[in-house]
Order: C-alpha cells, then structure tokens, then sequence
C-alpha cells in the first residue's frame, strides 16, 4: 500500500506549507507574501489568508492541501515550497499546536511592528471596514469586555470561532512575548524568524535575502518593492492615547527584550531568531 503522503504532488491537491508567515496583523505579512509570491521555489496559495488553523480547521488537512496549487519538481529535483501567510495565527492560542501537529518541520516568519502603532493601524483598518463604531480610546476600553472571555472559549472549544477576538484584540495583539512563548514551546529556535517591521518597510531587498536564507532557497530579486496593503488612514493618534499605550506595554516590551534581544519601538533593530 503507498504511504498516505504519497498522492501531495499530484494535479488534485498541492503540499502542505514549508513557509507559514503567521503574523502579526498591520505588520507587513502582505508586502512580505507578495514579495516572496514570484519566487521559482515557492508556491504560494492563491489568496494570502487560508486561515486554516483557525477559522478552517474542522473542514480537516486535505482541505488545507488543496488550497495549494499542485507543483512538480523543479530543474533541481525539489518541487516548490508552499507558503501562505495569515496573521491571526499569531495571536489565536490553538494555532501553534496545530501547525506542530500537522507541519512539524514547517519555517514560520514573524513581522513585529511597534505595537502603539500597530493596534492604530488595526483600529483604523476595522473604521475603513465599518466594523468599528466606537471612537480610539473607547475601543481600547472595550477590548477587554469584547475579548477575554472569547480567549477562554477559544481555548475550552476547538470548534469555537471568534470574530470578536479577532475584529478587536488591538492591544493584546501587540503582546508580542506571550504569542512567540507559544510557538516556542512548540517549535525549535531555527524554525522561526522574527523580523522587525521597520526593516521590511525600510530596507526590503535585506529582508527578502534574510527570509530567502532562512527558508533555504536561492537569492533572487522581485520585480517590484512597493509597499503593499498599506493602511493610509490619515490621522494622528491623541497624546493621551499613545500615553495609555506605552504604559500598557512598557513591561510586555521589556520580557520581549529579554527573549529576542530587542523590541519593535526601538530603532536600529536586525533580524534574529528566537533564543532558544
């Protein structure tokens, strides 16, 4: 009988991912996919955000394969790697066994981004979308209320789905330590990226080359290193607000320092990976 892995390459149903980007939202997962999408060792999914190991997960792995376009080996005998990116995996607390269970030897790059102006971006992203009635700082007082209690069904229900947790997690996405605690206890040091943002947005060529070295395939160049996705919303964050969110997360920065060596709010920062 041929092993059940046997049929991955065929024209029914592509492989399942060598690269997974699973985050972290309004860090610059799309520029990043759509900078790696053209690569001739990489086969990417045909929409970005599969979202498999969260909203997607009853549906069963030979679902998830078949989001991935069937590949034949290449001049060098390997076929290509799947990729795709979705940022909630990050933050959503079932998904990083999930990934182990099914892709053990999968490589994960994280985007970090200064997590004040990430949670801005990502409220605003959610007024662009008419999802968010509330005004900045009322949302912030919110989020506790729309979301703790979700993270706890999330994670007593594996079947449960939470767009509240989703939709308005701004400041506990940015809790950016306890998310990669939970990936490393379930994968190896050399198995995950952690790139800050402010790279990606400012030297893209030096992060492509860095994520193309840690996946393991050839340098190449994409045609084209425009930001993509941007969230250009136009407005300045109120003095009280950034105040409440520095203070918020001045302690999460710190025991994020002490894991990788450096935070996203500081400037000057390098690729590393996670300590192991």
């Amino acid at each position: 009988m041929s092993p059940w892995w046997s049929g991955w390459g065929s024209p029914r149903r592509g492989d399942l991912p060598g690269l997974i980007i699973p985050g972290a939202m309004k860090g610059g997962t799309t520029s990043l996919f759509r900078y790696l999408e053209g690569h001739p060792q990489l086969a990417p999914a045909p929409r970005k955000e599969v979202h498999y190991f969260d909203h997607h997960f009853h549906r069963g792995p030979a679902w998830y394969r078949r989001q991935f376009p069937a590949t034949r080996p290449t001049a060098s005998d390997a076929a290509p790697i799947a990729c795709e990116a979705s940022p909630y995996y990050m933050f959503e607390p079932r998904v990083p066994q999930r990934v182990h269970e099914l892709v053990p030897d999968v490589k994960l790059v994280f985007l970090l981004r200064d997590p004040v102006e990430r949670a801005f971006s990502h409220y605003h992203n959610n007024r662009r979308l008419g999802r968010e009635p509330l005004d900045f700082e009322a949302a912030l007082d919110a989020e506790d209320d729309r979301t703790l209690a979700e993270e706890d069904r999330l994670r007593v229900n594996a079947l449960h789905v939470s767009e509240p947790h989703r939709l308005y997690s701004y400041r506990r996405r940015g809790l950016y330590a306890e998310q990669l605690l939970r990936w490393q206890a379930c994968f190896p040091a050399d198995q995950m990226l952690v790139i800050d943002s402010r790279r990606l947005f400012t030297d893209p060529t030096a992060v492509v080359a860095e994520v193309l070295r840690f996946v393991g395939v050839a340098q190449w160049q994409p045609r084209s290193l425009a930001a993509r996705n941007e969230g250009r919303h136009g407005q300045a964050m109120s003095p009280r607000a950034r105040g409440r969110l520095e203070a918020f997360f001045a302690p999460h920065e710190e025991r994020l320092r002490r894991l990788i060596g450096w935070c996203p709010s500081q400037s000057g920062r390098v690729a590393g990976r996670i300590a192991a």
